[in-house]
């Protein structure tokens, strides 16, 4: 008599749920995921084009270039270019992260089932993600304005 292995159990178990398998709810329930999925390969594409574009634009600027005095400039004017699309890119994917949170905890929500005793949960979720985003948006902030000063004091 042949032992069971996991193998077996994986294979009866798979078998006996395949009829309540629902092929639309299984559709219906990844819409969330792929639309989150779809936002980022959007905001991937949109910075990658704007990235593209700036280093274009760089090139240009160097082409013509004669002095050393002139290609300094436009190094350091390059190099403010970056730190702030960089910066930018980086408000776009936490907001983009945020809203993709907020979004999860209200299905969350929906799904539980006592929707008005899960509520004070995902308002402090909610709550504290809004407080989070207000945070890391003032340090980058800061640190942008602190480059900005720094550069400020490099050219005088």
């Amino acid at each position: 008599m042949p032992a069971n292995t996991q193998i077996d159990d994986i294979a009866y178990t798979m078998k006996e749920n395949l009829a309540k398998f629902n092929p639309a709810a299984s559709q219906e329930a990844l819409a969330p995921v792929m639309d989150n999925l779809k936002a980022w390969g959007e905001l991937i594409q949109a910075q990658a084009q704007t990235a593209q574009a700036a280093i274009a634009e760089t090139v240009e600027l160097f082409k013509g270039i004669k002095e050393p005095t002139a290609a300094f400039e436009a190094m350091k004017a390059a190099a403010e270019q970056g730190l702030a699309l960089a910066s930018q890119n980086m408000k776009d994917a936490m907001a983009l992260s945020f809203e993709q949170f907020q979004s999860g905890v209200d299905t969350l929500q929906k799904a539980y089932p006592a929707p008005e005793a899960f509520a004070p949960v995902a308002k402090g979720l909610k709550d504290a993600a809004s407080t989070m985003q207000n945070v890391l948006e003032s340090a980058m902030n800061k640190s942008a304005e602190t480059v900005k000063t720094a550069a400020r004091k490099a050219r005088a």
